[in-house]
Formats: C-alpha cells, structure tokens, sequence
C-alpha cells in the first residue's frame, strides 16, 4: 500500500505565476538558464538552478545552494509567494495539443522509496544526487515534483473531474511550448480524505520522472538523522504528481552520434545491414516526433537511423531467450550496434553518444546530422508503461534514456517545505 498526503502549499501570489513558473533545473545548462533569467527576473530558475548567478562559480558550492535559500526567502517576504493557510491537495493539469494530462500534487513518503512500494526503474548519478540533496536541505524545500505513476482507477478520475468540474484554476501559465498548466486546489476533507484512504489500496507507484529529486530527498532525512537533528514527520514527506497510466504519454529517447569511428556512413550501414532487416524509408513526416514502423511487426526490434541525407528501417527479429531488459529496443540497440561496431561501452560517459528527448519533431534532428554537428541520428520506439511497470516490479534497471514520459511539468507553482 501508499500512502499520499495533503500540504500546505508555497505557490505564487495572485498574478505572479506567469512570470515566476519555470522549465524543471534539469532541462537547460547553466547559460540557457542565465538566458531565460535575464528575459524574466522573476523565474523560478534564480532559485532552483541559481549557478546560473554565479558565472565561474562551482556549482556544487555551498555558496551556490545559500544564494538560492535567499532568493527564495526574499520571494516569501516580498510577497510574490504565499503559503496555503491549510493542507490541501491539488489537481495539476496540462493542456499540450489536443491531449490533456491530468494528475494530483501531494506528498509521497520517502519511506516508501526505501520499502519498495515507491518503484524506480532508472539508476541515478551521485553527483546529481548531492546537488539535489544540498539544494533540498538547504532551502528547507522541495521545488519541483517527482512524477509518480498508478494503475489505471476510475473512481480516482471521477473525485478528480467532479472536485474541479464547473471551476476556474487557481493558477493558469503557458509554458513555453504553448502547453497551459493549470493548478486548482482540493479543499474538502471529505474529498482528501476518500483519495488518501484510495491510494492505501494501491499496491505501489512508479517514478516516472525525477529519479534524482526522490533519491534526494530520502538522502536529506538520512543527513538530518546522522547530523543529531529532530526530522519531524514532513520532512520524511516529498512533492509529486501522481498521474494514472493512462493519464501520460511515453515517447522513445533519441540517440545522436558525433561520430562514426572506426566507421564511414557506407560502412556502418553495411554492418548493420549484417544483422539487421534494412530498408530506405522514404519520405518521412518531418513534424511527427517518432516514425510508425513500415516493415517491422510487434515483437521485432525496430529503429530508424538517419544517415548522409537518408531515413532507414532496421529491423532485428525478436529472440525469445532474452530477459524482458535484454529485449528492449535500446538494449538491442546498444548490445549490437553501439558496442560491437563503434566501441561505445559506457551509454552515460561516452561523450560519442548524445540524447535528445522523445518529444522533439524529427526535423530537429535532422537539422543537427545536416548541419554537421553529428553523423547520425537514430529513432527508438516507445517503450509501453506497462513495461516500465513489470520492470521495475522486478527490481530491474532499464538502459539510461530509456523512456521521455509527458506531461513535463513546471517548476514554482507549487513548493512543499520540510518544516
């Protein structure tokens, strides 16, 4: 069972969510965050990537996680944020096209990280984790949420539609990407109440994005506990949206290769063609973020390699044998194709091997192979969330950038401090 708890929550004052809500830290570098700050001063990224302040500075340094502490603290005290008189969940919604993502923010507990009722299925770097565990310690807060998932519950869906049906947001910003992200507020202890005691019947939920910020925030009750603190209850409390399955969107994660070495373009292509089905594909919707598979049929290993000009279909056929981790499509593809043929060994280090998230139009690939910046670009399938489920019911590690789900959210509409 989980559990999932109402908070009192720090969110922008009344007018000012549209300037102070931000992409999550993760997503931009230091000097695309120093960009979007001096457009908009008032950006959340002053507080959750405040590096971007303190050009030459360590990253990692004490003084980088206090400047943020201050800012955060000043953004209280000026009034631009405000903290929920009482405990409440909320309902966060996104408008992206023509889907819609709805889920609730609440707490999980960290407890039920370390249990395994709280499910990972990605590994995550240490020195991400210490950075996110300084940024939470020291601000006394968690800034962005993790995203959970649950299996598909209907009577969730209906407490959801019916708690905001007829009502205006509390908070509405367009994002960037002309996404609307939409937070209304869940009042009714009654209401609260039924979720909670719904969510102790759900036998476990999934990381599905912020495997870092979960981490974190158990490493923080554990740094609280060994320096002597009193850590009281909330601290043991972590922000999150929990999305039901069927409430995301899992797109595959594309790979870019700076370049082919030991290899040409024609000789990389005739290896591959050695074990794989290889077909020209012809002319390919520039504005689709994945390509639907032409040749290849369910349970074969498919992925689509943009070279000199060029989209191709490769198709492995699928072997029983393999583990339900060995047969993912990025398994496959790195097993036998980026280990054999171009010595890449280490898929997070090797600086060969670049990403770019499933929810990019494929032309912004080819426009980074065009334009010279890379060789090659390669298209994966998305993996099915019900595979993610089994994966990581099993205690399984997927391959890194296996999967990009949506809705991404954004960063300042809603804060959980730990005390």
């Amino acid at each position: 069972m989980v559990h999932v708890y109402p908070f009192r929550a720090v969110r922008p004052a009344p007018g000012k969510a549209e300037d102070i809500a931000a992409v999550p830290y993760d997503v931009v570098n230091a000097e695309e965050a120093h960009d979007i700050i001096s457009q908009n001063p008032q950006s959340f990224l002053k507080i959750s990537r405040s590096d971007a302040l303190l050009p030459g500075k360590d990253p990692y340094s004490r003084e980088v996680y206090e400047l943020s502490r201050s800012i955060f603290d000043k953004y209280r005290s000026e009034g631009l944020f405000i903290q929920d008189e009482l405990p409440a969940l909320y309902v966060y919604r996104v408008h992206d096209g023509d889907k819609t993502y709805t889920g609730i923010a609440c707490c999980a507990d960290t407890r039920e990280y370390e249990s395994g009722e709280i499910r990972r299925h990605e590994l995550t770097r240490y020195d991400k984790e210490e950075d996110r565990t300084n940024h939470i310690d020291i601000i006394n807060a968690n800034t962005g949420p993790v995203v959970l998932l649950h299996g598909s519950h209907q009577e969730i869906k209906k407490i959801i539609n019916d708690a905001i049906a007829d009502r205006s947001p509390d908070m509405v910003v367009m994002a960037a990407n002309k996404s609307r992200h939409e937070i209304f507020s869940i009042t009714n202890q009654e209401t609260i109440d039924r979720l909670c005691q719904i969510f102790v019947s759900i036998p476990a939920l999934y990381i599905a994005d912020g495997h870092h910020r979960c981490k974190s925030a158990v490493n923080v009750v554990e740094k609280r506990s060994r320096n002597g603190q009193n850590v009281v209850e909330e601290t043991y409390h972590v922000l999150a949206v929990v999305f039901a399955e069927d409430e995301v969107k899992v797109h595959g994660y594309s790979r870019l290769l700076t370049d082919l070495s030991p290899l040409n373009a024609d000789s990389l292509l005739k290896k591959i063609s050695d074990i794989a089905h290889v077909t020209p594909y012809g002319e390919a919707d520039k504005t689709q973020f994945c390509l639907l598979p032409k040749i290849g049929r369910k349970g074969d290993h498919i992925f689509h390699l943009y070279l000199k000009g060029m989209w191709y279909e490769c198709v492995i056929p699928h072997n029983p044998k393999m583990s339900e981790i060995q047969s993912l499509d990025v398994s496959v593809f790195q097993e036998q194709v980026l280990i054999p043929f171009l010595n890449i060994t280490d898929p997070r280090g090797d600086m060969r091997l670049q990403y770019l998230g499933g929810a990019r139009p494929i032309r912004d690939l080819m426009a980074k192979v065009d334009g010279g910046e890379f060789s090659a670009a390669i298209v994966m399938q998305p993996v099915d969330v019900r595979t993610v489920f089994s994966i990581a019911d099993a205690g399984g590690i997927m391959p890194p950038k296996s999967t990009w789900f949506e809705p991404k959210l954004l960063s300042g509409l809603l804060v959980h401090l730990l005390e």
